[in-house]
């Protein structure tokens, strides 16, 4: 750990997550909010497309053209892919600055239960990505901080980080993570949901950006003052020709709930393994939820009911793990209190 800055250095914090990539530059803000997506053609080698407009290629590309997820369920799967798609943000935030910021400090986010061969995986793409010097927290502890919840004193903050690939769940105190729960429920299975439910249903094969779509336009977990639907539209699995459904919020509520019926049962056993003196500041604090899934329309609320505590939205929850990245950036003393270990 370093005990200062270099003054010349450009600060970088990283949400490296399943879905989407976000960068914060010390004095500048979020530089960068892009889907995790990568396109690359497999003749050439070449880096075709990053981000959002890799992601439009996603299910429309011939076959020397592979549009790839490089993360899978907050943790890389391809090295490679992710080495690349780091260096691209990162040229992106460098463009036009001289040189001697050409080597950034870098700190970002992971998962509750990375290994340390995962770990290892982040800090080399990172490193070869073009970083200096490379800091991990975990992704729920920034996610708290970027919150607002004052993580360092002797009360509990609880978060519910839903990202793209997982669902973390923790509870704080003291600058440190009392009891948490890591599970493989989040964004990307809402979605799968929504493909499994149109094929069993209506024998129609969805692609993800549909079913990312409806998800975003129609989905909810309580009933609404004014029902919504929308056209879903794929290939009819028996003719084998396109084919358009509507399909209106009850529906996809009750296929969303299976899924966020496994969230909340894993929120009941983290308070359930929580000492009694932290229980109680949660009762009268509240939990707070973050990360693309808090989106979901009455999701707080179903969750309140279900677990009799109040449950608040972060401002902006999409980006709050790289605000609390950005906020460690400026206080050295926090980023060596909170920091994990290095794999290296």
């Amino acid at each position: 750990m370093v005990s200062r800055f270099n003054t010349f250095a450009e600060k970088i914090g990283v949400d490296l997550g399943t879905a989407n990539v976000l960068i914060y530059v010390h004095g500048r803000g979020i530089i960068v909010n892009e889907p995790s997506v990568l396109a690359v053609n497999t003749r050439t080698n070449e880096v075709l497309a990053v981000g959002e407009d890799a992601k439009k290629m996603v299910g429309k590309t011939p076959a020397h053209i592979v549009a790839t997820r490089p993360l899978v369920d907050g943790i890389i799967s391809d090295f490679e892919a992710t080495e690349k798609m780091l260096k691209y943000f990162f040229d992106k935030v460098r463009k036009g600055r001289l040189a001697f910021f050409s080597r950034p400090y870098v700190v970002i986010g992971v998962p509750l239960d990375i290994t340390e061969v995962e770990k290892k995986a982040v800090e080399d793409a990172v490193f070869s990505a073009g970083a200096k010097e490379v800091f991990l927290i975990e992704e729920v502890t920034a996610a708290a901080i970027g919150a607002g919840l004052p993580i360092q004193e002797a009360t509990a903050s609880m978060i519910i980080d839903i990202g793209g690939g997982t669902t973390d769940i923790a509870v704080l105190s003291l600058g440190g993570v009392v009891t948490s729960k890591s599970l493989r429920i989040a964004g990307d299975e809402f979605n799968r949901d929504i493909l499994t439910y149109a094929r069993e249903k209506y024998n129609l094969l969805l692609g993800e950006r549909m079913a990312e779509e409806i998800k975003i336009g129609i989905g909810s977990v309580i009933p609404l003052e004014e029902p919504i639907s929308m056209p879903m539209r794929g290939r009819d699995l028996s003719t084998g020709l396109p084919k358009e459904i509507i399909v209106g919020d009850v529906e996809i509520r009750d296929v969303l709930m299976r899924s966020v019926r496994g969230i909340v049962e894993y929120i009941r056993e983290v308070l359930e393994m929580t000492p009694p003196d932290l229980v109680a500041d949660i009762y009268r604090k509240g939990m707070v939820l973050t990360g693309g899934g808090a989106l979901i329309r009455g999701l707080d609320e179903l969750i309140a009911q279900e677990v009799k505590v109040p449950v608040y939205v972060a401002d902006d929850p999409l980006s709050a793990v790289v605000r609390g990245t950005g906020i460690v950036l400026q206080d050295l003393a926090l980023l060596k209190e909170i920091s994990i270990p290095s794999a290296q």
